[in-house]
């Protein structure tokens, strides 16, 4: 490759020494045809006349054009990046290529179907101070929950010295929720940030007032001063003060949440969540000056950590309620059943992240896993069958059976259908009530259980699926046979097994 110095000389001479391009061509060792560029102004160096093949990307390029395919319905922020692409291609395909080779098909499929890259912002670069700040941020993302396509809320806490990032999902941005993502956040790191920073979120912030000053939330301050950290917050409008947090969530939704996951409920896309935050931990970030890994970074962070205390807060939110006269209570616009007792009255409800309490004093008179959305109704059967039993023509269309009615076993069907074939429609079905009541008092499994036995041998009632759910419930032990000679002509005569097939000889006339 012609250098820069030959340039200048091979110009020099031609210019100033007259020499033409034969005498430069064997001087200088290079073709007549490289002589007559230089002279032209070509500067030097390598051109490619055409852009190089990608042998490896061959067996995979349709792959790769079928995820990006698929990107046009996913959520922008939530789209294949080549490093993505890369870790998926090497994870699900055995890919032997470089990441390189990768990016660079990338960016050239990429712009074959219109899909340009995102802009970039100049941000500051930091030096900051070990296990001293953290900042926090929500973000959003979609997922696959229960079947459905959903938008979830992301909570990210992220150390601004090692890194280490932490990603829990959230229906809502709740306080009672930022204060467990909080809450889980300092599990995972082992202690609490000094500092934590924040943009003007209602759920910190009352009042945004002149310079640096805010009126805080009275809950957030009893919670920071709790945990004994500072908060600090970014400018109005100035998210970029806190850049590591909200390029967190732009990252995790990329390398977390893409493709799209399908999981049950948000208890197993929190696990799946952090076991990503785990292994993303092993990796080496990009522009430090040394090489170590985010968690050895947070492994030196660790001990600067403020202590957690003994236990956690306590994250309720109390609220009054008055119970309706469908024995309901009505937090964030849905419907919590209580015993029918209580309608019309005062009581209380201690709504915690995924759970809800209503109390009369300090006494528990229902409790509920908590629903997000409105209008929705969270209804316990138990607090409707006495009811119901009063007025039983309304057992086919009350709310509560015909809910229970699409998943309870088969036996159950059976059961109802020989009470009323026995004692009559209304009569029946009282005594099916009193049987689903027993639930009240017995696991779900064993009363299922009892049913299930007892339609296997015929006994259709209440006190028979009672005494089947005693007699499983007794541990019965081995019985000893009495001694001979205790009551001689009595314990000490022989005893044969019964045979079931003389009974039958009987019934049938005769035999021995």
């Amino acid at each position: 490759m012609i250098g820069m110095d030959q340039y200048e000389m091979i110009r020099t001479a031609h210019r100033k020494y007259g020499k033409g391009v034969r005498e430069l061509a064997r001087e200088y060792g290079h073709h007549r045809k490289t002589i007559r560029k230089i002279l032209q102004g070509e500067e030097p160096g390598y051109r490619r006349s055409r852009e190089p093949a990608h042998p490896r990307m061959d067996g995979v390029a349709e792959v790769i054009k079928g995820w990006l395919r698929s990107d046009r319905t996913s959520p922008r922020k939530q789209r294949h990046t080549a490093r993505r692409i890369f870790q998926r291609l090497v994870d699900e395909h055995g890919f032997p290529g470089a990441e390189s080779t990768v990016r660079r098909w990338v960016r050239q499929c990429k712009a074959e179907m219109g899909l340009g890259p995102a802009a970039n912002e100049a941000v500051l670069p930091l030096d900051p101070a070990v296990g001293e700040e953290a900042e926090v941020d929500w973000g959003r993302a979609w997922v696959i929950l229960a079947g459905r396509r959903q938008e979830v809320k992301l909570f990210c806490l992220r150390s601004r010295y090692s890194g280490k990032a932490f990603v829990r999902a959230y229906p809502w941005e709740r306080q009672e929720m930022f204060f467990d993502g909080h809450m889980a956040a300092f599990n995972y790191y082992g202690g609490v940030f000094p500092t934590l920073i924040y943009d003007n979120l209602t759920s910190a912030v009352r009042t945004v007032l002149r310079g640096k000053q805010r009126r805080e939330q009275e809950r957030f301050v009893s919670f920071r001063s709790y945990y004994t950290f500072a908060a600090r917050y970014c400018n109005p409008g100035r998210g970029q003060e806190k850049g590591g947090v909200e390029g967190l969530v732009g990252y995790a939704r990329r390398n977390f949440l893409v493709p799209l996951p399908a999981v049950r409920d948000y208890e197993e896309l929190n696990r799946l969540l952090l076991d990503r935050c785990v292994a993303d931990s092993r990796r080496v970030l990009a522009g430090r000056e040394d090489e170590r890994t985010i968690q050895a970074r947070h492994e030196e962070e660790r001990p600067r950590l403020l202590p957690l205390p003994a236990r956690p807060y306590e994250n309720q939110k109390l609220t009054p309620v008055r119970i309706s006269r469908y024995q309901t209570a009505t937090v964030d616009r849905n419907r919590y059943s209580v015993p029918g007792a209580y309608v019309g009255r005062q009581l209380r409800a201690q709504v915690g992240c995924w759970r809800v309490r209503v109390f009369d004093g300090n006494r528990t008179v229902a409790e509920h896993p908590r629903v997000f959305g409105n209008s929705k109704w969270q209804l316990d059967p138990q607090h409707y069958l006495a009811a119901i039993r009063e007025k039983v023509a309304a057992f086919d269309s009350a709310r509560v059976i015909r809910r229970w009615r699409e998943h309870w076993p088969d036996c159950y069907e059976v059961m109802l259908a020989a009470l009323q074939r026995r004692q009559g429609e209304s009569k029946g079905k009282r005594e099916f009530v009193r049987i689903l009541q027993l639930h009240g008092e017995h696991p779900a499994a064993a009363v299922e259980a009892a049913v299930g036995a007892a339609v296997r041998w015929g006994v259709f009632g209440y006190d028979g699926v009672r005494h089947l759910l005693r007699r499983a419930a007794e541990e019965v032990g081995p019985v000893a046979p009495l001694p001979a000679g205790l009551l001689p002509g009595v314990t000490d005569r022989p005893v044969g097994r019964s045979e079931v097939a003389r009974y039958g000889a009987l019934l049938d006339g005769g035999g021995s």
